[in-house]
């Protein structure tokens, strides 16, 4: 690995919107830059049991983190082995969110089923360990191009990679709002985990599908691109102009 840069800064920015359509926002998101952890999770379920398990599952994945990371190893370069501890402890907070939130719905009849997404992401030196289950999403910005780093995990795509579907196809089938895991519906889910490398520049996006829904790819950078609160509350702004028919919830990390 690369050796690391320990002048790098992250400082983040974020906005929820309810948007135009929806009376609750069952978003929920952290920014702890001190921590090196930020989350976005889109709640789901009746009775307003979305915003209870994006709460509940952004609370518990900060608990955990906070708990493990002192454990970490802090190697300089950091080693595989500390690379993947890092990616263990974010995929075990996310699974003990997946479980704290089952367990709340088993509770209470109004709030079975009820579940959230997850997109995360934690600072370890200077690489970003992502954890992902549903379809919120991660970007990153570099060199005024824009990459999703994080797979949706919903029917839609799923049959895009069966070739069942055309991506065009995708966009405008009645299905593509089914999601195929998320926290909490069941005491176990699989999270995907990434781990990348940070470059002085780089910008990340986290967002739920209320706001990437109407972005396209190529014109992310140019969103971003003011910084700060400005970019978020643009952004924000975008996704209500073309419809704000879901929650809008972005948060945008600046690597300095």
């Amino acid at each position: 690995m690369a050796l690391a840069k320990p002048h790098l800064q992250l400082t983040s920015y974020a906005a929820s919107d309810i948007g135009r359509r929806r009376k609750v926002n069952e978003d929920c998101y952290l920014c702890d830059d001190a921590l090196g952890l930020w989350i976005v999770a889109d709640g789901m379920g009746g009775h307003a049991a979305g915003e209870v398990a994006s709460r509940e599952a952004v609370d518990t994945i900060l608990g955990m983190v906070k708990r493990g990371r002192p454990a970490l190893q802090h190697s300089d370069p950091p080693s595989e082995a500390d690379m993947r501890a890092a990616s263990r402890l974010i995929e075990g907070a996310i699974q003990a969110a997946t479980y704290m939130v089952f367990a709340l719905a088993e509770q209470d009849a109004n709030k079975a089923g009820m579940g959230t997404t997850i997109s995360a992401m934690l600072r370890f030196h200077d690489y970003a360990v992502l954890g992902q289950v549903g379809d919120s999403r991660i970007y990153r910005v570099r060199n005024q191009t824009a990459e999703q780093l994080t797979e949706d995990h919903t029917l839609t795509n799923w049959q895009i990679k069966q070739g069942l579907i055309t991506e065009e196809e995708a966009k405008v089938s009645r299905q593509r709002n089914v999601i195929t895991r998320a926290v909490g519906n069941k005491d176990y889910v699989q999270v995907d985990t990434a781990v990348v490398a940070l470059n002085l520049g780089d910008i990340y996006l986290l967002c739920s599908d209320g706001l990437h829904g109407y972005l396209r790819l190529e014109e992310i950078p140019e969103l971003v691109q003011p910084g700060g609160k400005a970019a978020v509350e643009q952004l924000i702004n975008v996704a209500n102009e073309r419809g704000g028919k879901d929650n809008i919830t972005a948060v945008q990390v600046e690597v300095t």
